[in-house]
């Protein structure tokens, strides 16, 4: 019998190069290697030596290289639009976890202007060396009209293709391959023999993942240039035939077309949700990177709401036609990106690469609240305190950034003449309305601009406090404050010292303990101990994990000092503590030192007559090394969930163990159980269920009440993470290194730091959407800004727009300046309706998110529409 041998395996080789634009070298240092490596590439792609190579996932790359050489990024154009080198589909590899949805959004609409100038981008949702993945990618990948995705870290350990599957049922062919192949072609070490022998071990272990092909050997690394992929292809074709494969140059494209085609035939399981699944060998989640230098984070949660609830919709509602302001807030979002890749957003990185992540920050929001600054005025609202500060009466507006009327809190500081004080507030409507006041103090005045000549004059600043009540949707109401030359006695709020106790709305009290955590007993009697415990422990890790010190006793705070102040506005306690921390870890790293310092830490917990919800602030200065803080959240009824929102859905996740067995092979990792979270999470059900929001701190665990300190589920926030190093090779919770061994002194967070949290229980939040509702109060609250002296503020007004029952995400002037983009979420797994009021001569037609029609425009006047699970509906308004 004739025996018909079986054809060869195809594996597709990609040539390629992952370009860390900082990371254990400064930004400036990496650029100048990364025209080195612009200028090889061409001419290799010049001379044959290479056929196809991908210049990394990001668009940003021809950017840095046009930056200095010009003539490099146009060959490297021209070899992209004759099908040589593919770039993109990102502008930057984010760090998809801890940025936002529609951060990730911008990143890609960015990337899709930089595609313009080489012809096209790759259409594989490329982002292998990211710390784990969001459920909500899949979605995003095919609102851009991609349904296949490289990914590595956080895939299932062992499954080499699945199909992955968002919450909303958005699917991508998924391939799970790291992407570090340059050694096995390499000539060094053992020249063509070595290189030979890698090639066969490689084979032979994509045949067991995956026997019937097609395999991809990703031929690059972290910022390597090629190596004559061509003739490396020739020395070991001998030995891939042994194995059965046919090794060719090839581009992702055609790797995942016939990957797709494989497919086909079944055998592909389906994965749902984030990947972060248990690590494998050299799979790092590195979870640590979570809270990593946090301030980082809370600066980004900062520069994004800016730019997407505030800038981005008031330029769309008042100056969309601005090409000026257009272009300033593109600019605006590119210096953001700059900040998102994982080596830079993540913290870990030296110290150099974050002291230009802070100042890229603040150039972000320079140029946000320019933005806003000048669409408020084209709206009728001179925002620019400008001429001699008011002595009778001013006016402040409060600005409403959500789609729905709503009413809360507003701290409005206002300017007026040496020796006047408010005497009284009145709202819109003319009534009268309470406010708490505070001298903050004598200053001197600055104002200028194109159209007003530099003016300085002496000024006195008052903060006040106030509840807005009606402020229509995506608009403003104005208030004005009565001025008098003594100071408002009854709107101050006195100190009682020493009173630890709290009435709270609903009938509800709080107490303050001896550990400055929180006691809430409910109007039925139920009590909650232990809320905003700050417990302190041991890190001997590094800016990529966690790692906990033997034996180590955990820390709490001494209770100093209480004061209670009542106000027309809200009731506050006032909390001060110190935490004795020891200093660092002792000189062999085993054990934390027994010298302590102080950390004083100044807690206010406050509650605003008529709304549930508490706000707790902490501010603290670290005085210590080698430490983690975190705040605890137990709830006494035992509870198998947490709940957590990422970029678009609310999810489950079960409680557990803090941190898993610690491995004993090299090159492992143990399981954390912590996830990253976007703003707002939850652990309870009913009556005790508990949530907080906050912006800017995403490493939160649900620990089960076995592997707590309260003996009850708890809920955990870390808000600092002291360590000295960049990687380190000897933790027990990592087995081997994950970067350079380099110090970093600045990631000790030796800084002062402010935490901000919204607590609420119960009722209010007992559904998802309560959740995304007080995410969204707490992290974009109402604004108030004081109007220029003598001038005549417009009338508060609505735009015309209005969203009742969803979730809005995004509001901006569409990408091609054809009108603007509203999108809308239902972060739950319930059925929800949502209604959107349109202006008068205004139309909806649905969009993807690359802002592409998908259906035809929406009846006009007021669309109904029901939601499904999950759903994010995008729409482009125009007018009719």
């Amino acid at each position: 019998m004739t025996i018909t041998p079986r054809p060869p395996v195809d594996c597709h080789v990609v040539t390629h190069v992952h370009w860390d634009r900082e990371w254990y070298r400064p930004f400036e240092s990496y650029r100048a290697r990364l025209v080195e490596l612009a200028e090889r590439v061409c001419d290799e792609l010049d001379d044959g030596r290479t056929t196809t190579f991908h210049l990394d996932g990001q668009t940003i790359v021809l950017a840095d290289v046009q930056a200095l050489r010009p003539d490099l990024a146009d060959r490297l154009a021209g070899h992209a639009r004759a099908g040589r080198l593919t770039l993109g589909p990102w502008h930057v590899l984010a760090d998809n976890q801890l940025v936002s949805g529609e951060n990730l959004v911008r990143n890609l609409l960015t990337a899709r202007r930089w595609g313009g100038r080489v012809g096209a981008l790759a259409e594989v949702g490329y982002c292998p060396d990211t710390f784990g993945h969001p459920a909500d990618l899949p979605r995003i990948l095919n609102g851009f009209g991609m349904d296949t995705a490289l990914v590595w870290r956080g895939a299932p350990d062992g499954v080499a293709r699945f199909h992955w599957r968002s919450p909303d049922g958005s699917q991508v062919l998924a391939a799970n391959q790291g992407y570090h192949a340059a050694e096995v072609l390499w000539a060094e070490p053992g020249g063509d023999a070595g290189r030979a022998e890698r090639v066969a071990e490689f084979l032979a272990a994509e045949g067991e993942r995956l026997p019937g092909g097609p395999w991809l050997l990703m031929n690059g690394g972290d910022h390597l240039a090629p190596t004559d992929p061509a003739g490396a292809l020739k020395a070991v074709a001998g030995a891939a035939a042994n194995e059965g494969a046919e090794l060719r140059e090839s581009t992702l494209a055609a790797f995942f077309a016939a990957a797709r085609e494989a497919a086909r035939t079944g055998g592909v399981p389906v994965v749902e949700g984030a990947l972060r699944h248990r690590p494998g060998r050299l799979t790092f989640l590195l979870p640590g990177t979570l809270s990593a230098r946090t301030y980082l984070k809370q600066a980004n949660a900062a520069a994004q709401t800016v730019l997407e609830r505030w800038a981005e919709p008031l330029l769309a509602l008042h100056a969309a036609g601005d090409a000026t302001l257009t272009e300033e807030l593109r600019h605006a979002w590119e210096l953001l990106l700059r900040n998102s890749p994982h080596d830079s957003i993540c913290g870990c990185s030296v110290d150099e690469v974050h002291r230009e992540n802070e100042v890229r920050f603040d150039r972000v929001r320079q140029v946000a609240e320019h933005v806003v600054a000048r669409a408020l005025g084209a709206a009728g609202l001179d925002t620019r305190l400008y001429g001699a500060p008011e002595g009778d009466r001013a006016s402040f507006a409060v600005l409403n950034p959500h789609p729905s009327p709503l009413g809360g809190p507003v701290v409005v500081e206002l300017l007026t003449a040496p020796g006047r004080f408010p005497q009284s507030v009145t709202g819109p409507d003319g009534a009268a309305v309470a406010f708490e006041w505070e001298e903050v103090g004598e200053e001197t005045a600055f104002e200028a601009d194109l159209d007003l000549l530099p003016d300085s004059r002496p000024a006195l600043r008052h903060r006040l406090r106030l509840l807005a009540a009606g402020i229509p949707a995506l608009g403003h109401g104005v208030y004005a404050v009565a001025l008098g030359d003594t100071p408002p006695t009854d709107a101050a709020a006195p100190g009682e010292d020493g009173e630890r106790t709290l009435d709270l709305e609903g009938g509800a009290k709080l107490l303050v303990e001896q550990d400055a955590s929180l006691t809430m007993v409910l109007a039925d009697g139920t009590a909650l101990p232990g809320l905003g415990l700050l417990v302190d422990d041991g890190d001997r890790g590094d800016t990529y994990n966690f790692d906990p010190v033997p034996h180590d006793v955990p820390r709490v705070p001494r209770l100093l000092a209480v004061r209670r102040r009542v106000s027309r506005v809200r009731a506050v306690l006032e909390i001060d503590a110190v935490i004795d921390v020891p200093a660092a870890l002792t000189a062999d790293r085993t054990a934390r030192s027994a010298d302590t310092v102080a950390m004083p830490v100044a807690v206010t917990v406050e509650q605003w007559h008529g709304v549930s919800a508490l706000r707790w602030n902490a501010r603290l200065d670290n005085p210590a090394d080698d430490h983690r803080l975190r705040v605890h959240f137990p709830t006494p009824a035992p509870s198998a969930r947490w709940s957590a929102d990422t970029h678009y859905s609310l999810l489950d996740h079960p409680v557990g163990a803090d941190l898993g067995p610690l491995p004993t092979e090299r090159a492992h990792e143990a399981e954390y159980g912590c996830v990253p979270v976007q703003s707002v999470s939850a652990i309870g059900d009913g009556d005790v269920r508990i949530a907080v929001a906050a912006a800017g701190l995403p490493e939160r665990t649900g620990l089960a009440a076995q592997h707590s300190g309260s003996g009850c589920d708890e809920m955990v926030i870390t808000l600092l993470r002291s360590v000295g190093w960049l990687s380190r090779f000897d933790l027990k919770a990592r087995t081997t290194g994950a970067g350079p061994m380099l110090p970093t002194p600045q990631a000790q967070c030796r800084r002062p730091h402010s935490f901000d949290l919204a607590i609420e229980v119960g009722e209010r939040v007992a559904t998802d959407m309560a959740l995304a509702r007080l995410a969204d109060t707490t992290t974009v609250p109402l604004r108030g800004v004081q109007l220029r002296p003598g001038s005549s503020p417009a009338a508060p007004v609505a735009p015309g727009l209005r969203v009742d029952g969803a979730r809005m995400t995004a509001l901006k002037p569409a990408d091609d300046g054809n009108g603007l983009v509203l999108r809308l979420s239902n972060p739950t797994g319930e059925q929800i309706r949502g209604d959107v009021e349109l202006p008068g001569g205004w139309r909806a037609t649905p969009v993807r998110l690359d802002e592409s029609p998908v259906a035809a425009p929406c009846p006009t006047g007021t669309i109904h529409h029901t939601f499904r699970p999950y759903e994010l509906w995008s729409l482009r308004l125009t007018r009719a």
